[in-house]
């Protein structure tokens, strides 16, 4: 079936209604991560700068670990509602959490209160982006047209490229016209008050997105309980689900979020030339995407998901070890464009997989709990684990065994759901 679109709209500004959320939260995303130096100062004065910078992924992770919970609970009511409201409610709770982070005073004036405040806007954040990304996502599979669920599903992601790029434009923008010095006091807060100041925006586009017809035309709607009874009777495809998006999350994570502070604290490049590299990135996960989620339509998703995750095996590390041996902005800026064209292959095959394989009548919440665990447990930590990694190894490639690891569970993940499903991915019933 396909999508209900208003009289006078457009698949096209269908698409654009729905991925508008999807922009905030990895706006607001990728700026924590950028602005991590600046927030550790802040909020999370420590005796060192590592102890201070690992707090500060720490919470950075810890809004991850809300996104399971929020797929359930918020997924469930997506399921329920409809996917027009429960989006709106998703980007209400998400603009709340963006909100408190913007306007808490630093440590100095509210002492322990500003850390708990910034991690509360955190946890709101990571609630809401637990079903928001899910709920997108089966928006998109519900209105493609018949051979093209790929392609409409890869906008998904694709609208959150367009936030790194806008965000890294930003920060490029305020490093050249303010002193480090202005930046680290308050300068930093600019973004996110942008941030902010498009939210209204997003609730007038979200107001006017059309219910899907398959959502519309379903007879029977899940309660709590049965969603749970469903998800536990189809465990295995979740947990499945959950390892075939470790790729996907760490790889994303680490190109986008952790790359400016990557580049700035291990690499000692300019922050220009990270932002630079990091919104070129962006860029090419922009083409890349459509392209891998256009290619799964033509080929099977199957061959693109195992093509993808045996050369991220086989070559993350060597990309980053190539990296670290000579720093600078070319190398640095053709490491992760390879490593971005992984990632769009890749992730343009698995979304539209993903929303295949849960069972139809909890489509969001199956699908929103995969992603929201593999989040949780691989993308979300990635930048601590990457400090983590590099602080105890030496090895300033080290982050590369963590994408590999993510590569090593898509790849299992990917034979085994195919396999299981006969040799081609199926909604499964419940």
């Amino acid at each position: 079936m396909t999508a209900s679109i208003p009289h006078g709209g457009s698949r096209a500004g269908a698409i654009f209604r729905v991925t508008s959320g999807n922009f905030l939260e990895q706006f607001d995303f990728f700026l924590f991560g950028f602005y991590a130096t600046q927030i550790a100062a802040v909020f999370f004065p420590a005796s060192s700068e590592f102890a201070s910078l690992m707090m500060t992924f720490a919470v950075f992770g810890a809004g991850f670990l809300m996104r399971p919970l929020g797929a359930i609970v918020l997924g469930a009511y997506i399921d329920d509602v409809g996917r027009r409201k429960g989006l709106i409610v998703t980007l209400s709770i998400m603009a709340s959490g963006t909100i408190l982070i913007v306007l808490v005073p630093g440590y100095e004036s509210i002492g322990l209160f500003a850390p708990a405040l910034v991690l509360i806007g955190r946890l709101l954040q990571g609630f809401s982006a637990g079903a928001e990304l899910g709920g997108v996502s089966v928006y998109l599979s519900e209105i493609a047209t018949p051979g093209r669920k790929g392609f409409f599903t890869a906008w998904q992601s694709a609208s959150q490229q367009v936030a790194i790029i806008v965000a890294a434009a930003l920060g490029y923008a305020l490093n050249a016209w303010m002193a480090p010095d202005v930046i680290a006091d308050w300068g930093w807060r600019i973004p996110f008050f942008v941030g902010c100041m498009i939210v209204p925006f997003i609730f007038f586009l979200r107001r006017n997105l059309a219910e899907t017809e398959e959502f519309a035309a379903r007879k029977h709607r899940p309660s709590m309980g049965e969603v749970f009874r469903t998800l536990g009777q189809n465990w295995a495809v979740v947990l499945g689900g959950m390892l075939m998006v470790a790729l996907t999350t760490t790889a994303f994570y680490l190109i986008t979020v952790y790359a400016p502070t990557f580049g700035k604290t291990v690499l000692h490049l300019s922050t220009s030339d990270a932002l630079l590299v990091t919104l070129l990135v962006g860029v090419s996960n922009f083409f890349w995407l459509p392209i891998g989620g256009m290619l799964s339509d033509r080929i099977g998703r199957r061959p693109v998901l195992i093509a993808m995750s045996l050369l991220a095996l086989a070559t993350t590390y060597p990309a980053l070890s190539y990296l670290v041996q000579a720093p600078s902005f070319s190398h640095m800026l053709l490491s992760l464009l390879w490593l971005s064209f992984i990632y769009g292959l890749y992730n343009g095959a698995m979304i539209p997989a993903l929303t295949e394989i849960m069972p139809v009548e909890v489509r969001v919440a199956g699908f929103s709990l995969a992603y929201s665990l593999a989040t949780a447990i691989f993308g979300g930590f990635t930048p601590a684990m990457s400090t983590f990694l590099i602080q105890y190894t030496g090895d300033k490639a080290a982050p590369g065994y963590w994408m590999s690891i993510g590569a090593v569970c898509a790849l299992c993940a990917t034979l085994y759901l195919y396999r299981r499903a006969g040799g081609r991915l199926q909604p499964v019933a419940a």
